[in-house]
């Protein structure tokens, strides 16, 4: 647990490979969670638990792939708690993300300070709310050197007002989602953008219902022409996989392993 503000603290779980050898120093995947989970959500081995579905342990999996793994947690948690904080904060010029922003930056300096860690390789990867964060925070804090958005990166003002698309946010209970003058400023290709020039990659079931293929593509064009022309087009990838609102780990990994620069274990 460490210290942000007064009354703002950040929390998380490290996973340390037990090969880890003295002297050495890795990459860090910090592995985020979406609404209403926890830290241990993304460790969860048993098929049978109700994370595993959705996050398949992809801490886990990263951390036996030789990675330090960081799963901290992000204050989108109890319901109407954290979304009254939401409202609480806008009268004062701030976000939910003033707060989680300000987690990271504490949380990204601590792991670069540990003994073991490459302060130049530390890499996000968020589901779902996670995927909210993985626009958001490393548009912001450069400690990222990547990000990885699973299981949200969308058409966001479309996915915001519309009235046609019943998978709008209009029409659902999450009534802290809108963010003060978004819709004229920055939709995800422009978060994505402020990524750049360092790599950024999308996840993407096709049977995800956070979106539909069709808005994801739109968006995720202007992403592909903005790294083409700025000649870093290695740095952009998507993955397209027949499945729901999951993490997928199979283009995402050898992602990491690339710009990373970890090299992939034998048999994985």
């Amino acid at each position: 647990m460490l210290d942000v503000l007064p009354d703002v603290f950040a929390w998380g779980v490290l996973l340390v490979p037990k090969d880890l050898k003295p002297g050495e120093r890795r990459p860090v995947v910090v592995c985020q969670h979406g609404l209403e989970g926890v830290p241990a959500d993304t460790i969860e081995a048993d098929p049978k638990s109700s994370a595993f579905g959705a996050y398949k342990d992809f801490s886990a999996r990263l951390a036996d792939r030789g990675f330090i793994v960081y799963a901290p947690h992000n204050p989108y948690r109890g319901h109407d708690a954290f979304r009254v904080l939401q409202r609480r904060a806008n009268p004062l010029g701030l976000s939910l993300y003033s707060f989680i922003n300000a987690q990271h930056d504490v949380t990204t300096r601590w792991l670069a300070a540990l003994p073991f860690v490459d302060p130049e390789r530390i890499g996000f990867y968020g589901l779902s709310y996670g995927g909210k964060t993985a626009m958001r925070v490393p548009a912001v804090l450069d400690r990222y050197c990547l990000s990885i958005c699973s299981g949200d990166f969308n058409e966001w003002v479309r996915k915001n007002v519309s009235l046609e698309w019943p998978g709008c946010y209009v029409f659902s209970p999450e009534y802290e989602i809108w963010e003060w003058d978004l819709g004229h400023t920055f939709n995800y290709a422009e978060m994505a953008l402020l990524i750049a020039p360092r790599p950024f990659m999308v996840e993407r079931g096709h049977e995800d219902g956070v979106g539909i293929d069709e808005h994801v593509g739109w968006e995720w064009a202007k992403v592909r022409r903005g790294y083409d022309k700025l000649r870093i087009s290695d740095r952009a990838e998507i993955e397209w996989f027949d499945g729901p609102h999951t993490i997928n780990g199979v283009g995402t990994f050898q992602f990491l392993h690339k710009h990373l620069r970890w090299p992939e274990p034998a048999g994985k």
